[in-house]
């Protein structure tokens, strides 16, 4: 099979023919039919973030089941599923208070490197994020895949994988924005107007979309944001204060930036919440006032929106049919895999949102 792959920190990705391992008892090879660029992909290409290479990476994945271990019960040959950043044991500590996201097993939730299913010939091609989307097939473990409707279109499902998950888990489970409440997201990528358009679909009485970006600003008020921030030097924390009387109840920082991310917790009112959802490059540190304390203000991490990915990814399926979740605004533009560095060359210019790769003939598409 055709994969793309890493070799070199800030060298173009090769394409290049690889094959899979035989799937174990619990593991699924799956045929990819959509895979998404995300800016966690670049931060590996160009180094912010180790990984060891040669490496295929890719994680905002769809595709149809091929074939399954002899343990795997939940899933058959001809299923359509989205692949998730989080393979789970179900019973280590993480897991039993409903916290996949940090399953701490490492015989199912492997670390990069680790995991011997891609090779060329005899050299062990790494998988990372326990997926390796950017291929033809993937194999992993049966608790990194959920069953969706036939349908869900693949394409659209596959950023169910990061983007929204990230962005629509950290409104309602992360900070549980409850209905009135205002909110500001500071970036409008993938994965802020993913927390605007849940923002929207929690009730929240303001949303404010802040962005340097005319264009991405323009774009968030069709996913829900109510008022818009342009970055362009100005004082943003002034000019969110000025326009709240005070602050918001909830700030979302989805860049992943020390300044963005110190601006989330100062443009909070009293009793508020900063949730910061960007991927920051290694040795990264966040400055911010101590005053805030006093006014009980609160910071948190949040990492792929504390999903519960068996329970979330049905529901945002059920919000995108009812026409409530704009996915299809999402998708910037849809490429071959042959095209995957000019398709991360434009997500770094800021051209695109969300450029997905699709695999004709796979699951209809």
């Amino acid at each position: 099979m055709r994969a793309a792959v890493l070799e070199e920190v800030g060298k173009p990705l090769t394409i290049r023919d690889v094959t899979l391992a035989e799937p174990g008892p619990d593991e699924v090879i799956v045929r990819v039919a959509a895979v998404g660029l995300c800016h966690s992909d670049l931060h590996f290409i160009e180094g912010d973030l180790p990984m060891p290479m040669p490496g295929v990476l890719g994680h905002e994945v769809s595709g149809v089941v091929d074939r399954v271990g002899s343990h795997v019960t939940a899933l058959k040959p001809g299923d359509h599923v989205v692949g998730t950043l989080t393979a789970h044991c179900g019973h280590c500590q993480a897991c039993a208070v409903g916290n996949q996201v940090n399953c701490s097993d490492p015989s199912v939730k492997h670390l990069a490197g680790v995991a011997d299913r891609i090779r060329d010939g005899s050299e062990r091609i790494a998988q990372v994020y326990n997926l390796s989307g950017f291929a033809e097939q993937m194999l992993v473990h049966w608790t990194a895949l959920v069953k969706l409707p036939p349908d869900m279109p693949l394409d659209r499902a596959a950023l169910f994988g990061c983007a929204v998950l990230t962005g629509t888990g950290a409104v309602f489970r992360s900070a549980k924005v409850a209905p009135g409440e205002t909110v500001a997201i500071i970036g409008c990528g993938g994965i802020g107007l993913s927390t605007i358009n849940g923002a929207a679909i929690a009730g929240a009485g303001r949303i404010i979309a802040v962005d340097r970006d005319p264009a991405k600003l323009e774009m968030a008020r069709g996913f829900g944001a109510s008022d818009v921030v342009v970055a362009d030097g100005s004082d943003v924390v002034l000019a969110v204060q000025e326009m709240t009387r005070g602050g918001v109840d909830h700030a979302f920082e989805c860049i992943g930036l020390a300044e963005t991310a110190a601006q989330a917790w100062r443009i909070l009112a009293p009793n508020g919440m900063a949730t910061i959802q960007g991927v920051f490059p290694r040795g990264s540190s966040i400055t911010i006032p101590t005053d805030g304390m006093l006014q009980q203000k609160k910071l948190q991490g949040s990492f792929l929106g504390s999903a519960r990915m068996e329970v979330d990814i049905p529901r945002l399926v059920d919000h995108y049919m009812a026409g409530r979740l704009h996915l299809d605004r999402l998708i910037s533009k849809r490429i071959a895999l042959e095209d995957i560095n000019q398709g991360f060359a434009e997500l770094k210019r800021g051209e695109v949102v969300r450029a997905v790769i699709t695999f004709p003939g796979v699951g209809g598409m």
